[in-house]
C-alpha cells in the first residue's frame, strides 16, 4: 500500500513541476500570449545598458532563468521614489534600494518580456543616487 502511495505521489509531483514550468514558460518566455500595445524600443547599437531592479528581479536564480545566463549586479539607490508593493511612486524624500544589472539588447528584450512591457509595466530612464542613468520598470495604471 505504501509503495503505491509513493508511486502516485511521485507522479503527481513530477506532473506539478512540468505544469508549473510550462506555465512559467508560456507567461514569461513564449512567443504566445504576450502582445504589447507598442513594441519596445531597443537600440541594438548600444552594447550594454543599465537596469535598476527593486523587486523579483533581485533574485539571481530568476534572472538566470529569464535571461539564460547569470549576471553580476551592484547595489544602487533611487532617490525621490518610494516602493509600494510591486511598484515605485515619486516621493520627494523617498528612496528605493535595489540593484543595477548591466545587460545587452537580447537580455533587455527578455526583461521587457518578463515585466510584460506595455501591458503591465513601462520602462523609464531614471538617474540613480550615484549619478548614473538606468532603466527602471514602473507599473502602468490599471
Amino acid at each position: 500500500m505504501m509503495r503505491r502511495f509513493a508511486k502516485w505521489l511521485s507522479i503527481l509531483l513530477v506532473a506539478a513541476v512540468i505544469f508549473a514550468g510550462g506555465g512559467f514558460w508560456y507567461i514569461f518566455m513564449s512567443p504566445y500570449g504576450y502582445h504589447p500595445a507598442e513594441p519596445a524600443i531597443i537600440d541594438e547599437r548600444i552594447a550594454e545598458q543599465d537596469v535598476f531592479v527593486y523587486g523579483t528581479l533581485r533574485h539571481d536564480g530568476l534572472r538566470w532563468i529569464i535571461m539564460g545566463t547569470p549576471i553580476e549586479t551592484r547595489k544602487a539607490t533611487l532617490k525621490g521614489y518610494r516602493k509600494r508593493d510591486l511598484d515605485i511612486h515619486p516621493q520627494p524624500d523617498g528612496e528605493v534600494h535595489g540593484e543595477v544589472l548591466t545587460v545587452g539588447p537580447a537580455a533587455l528584450r527578455a526583461l521587457d518580456r518578463y515585466e510584460r512591457l506595455g501591458v503591465r509595466y513601462t520602462r523609464e530612464s531614471v538617474k540613480l543616487e550615484d549619478g548614473t542613468t538606468a532603466w527602471v520598470y514602473k507599473r502602468l495604471p490599471e
